[in-house]
């Protein structure tokens, strides 16, 4: 089944306000950045996000921030992002913070169908305040639910036309996970090739995961420190 899109405006068809929204990656590495694009010139408000972090102000996700389309955050760092403090610390945005291994787990479970987890991480902290807690062997754990979302937005590196993913290094943060665990996954790829031409044995994500897919233009790859030796 040929899974390609014309473009990324097309590839969001059917998302609509109030819609919870996984994007894959870390920091700014790995960001679906067309796909964020047209969810922000679409003008979907109210969005629910669930990423590791919401980008910086004008990249990644901060670009929904900045325009005030983000209702909640749930994720595991701030970052450098103005636009998310003064947001969080005037109310205008909730915020749920979890743990990053924690927040990693909660999606593959989601994606895995599993009902929910115990861990040790947060026990005995605010992010254990009304969950259930349980002793095992003698050490203390939370339960922690799995997430899942209406629509991920995904970053891959190459793809073909059945949906079949290849990752590259740190871009696969958290993409690999998402792609499993919304109703409609959406992935944008910097190379599409045909099927076949992927070595089986290197997909990462396969192709019945994936709903819609498209070519990524024009990346930016942002930096977020840029750290330089001297001369």
């Amino acid at each position: 089944m040929d899974k390609t899109y014309p473009s990324a405006s097309a590839a969001i068809e059917g998302m609509r306000d109030g819609m919870t929204l996984m994007s894959g990656g870390f920091g700014l590495c790995g960001n679906p950045e067309n796909l964020i694009a047209a969810v922000h010139q679409a003008g979907f408000k109210d969005i629910d996000v669930i990423s590791n972090n919401c980008g910086i102000d004008g990249k990644g996700l901060g670009v929904l921030l900045d325009a005030g389309q983000v209702r909640s955050m749930t994720g595991s760092y701030v970052g450098e992002n103005k636009t998310f403090e003064r947001l969080f610390l005037s109310g205008d945005l909730e915020v749920t913070l979890v743990p990053q291994g924690t927040l990693a787990e909660r999606i593959r479970a989601g994606g895995a169908g599993i009902g929910g987890f115990y861990t040790p991480t947060g026990y005995g902290t605010l992010v254990a305040e009304g969950k259930e807690v349980r002793e095992i062997d003698g050490r203390w754990y939370v339960l922690e639910k799995p997430l899942r979302a209406d629509f991920a937005l995904i970053k891959a590196w190459k793809g073909d036309r059945h949906g079949n993913l290849v990752y590259r290094y740190t871009a696969n943060n958290f993409n690999q996970a998402m792609a499993t665990a919304a109703e409609v996954t959406i992935v944008e790829v910097e190379e599409l090739v045909e099927p076949g031409a992927l070595d089986p044995n290197f997909i990462h994500t396969p192709g019945i995961y994936v709903d819609r897919i498209i070519v990524g233009e024009s990346y930016e790859k942002p930096i977020e420190f840029r750290t330089t030796r001297e001369a």
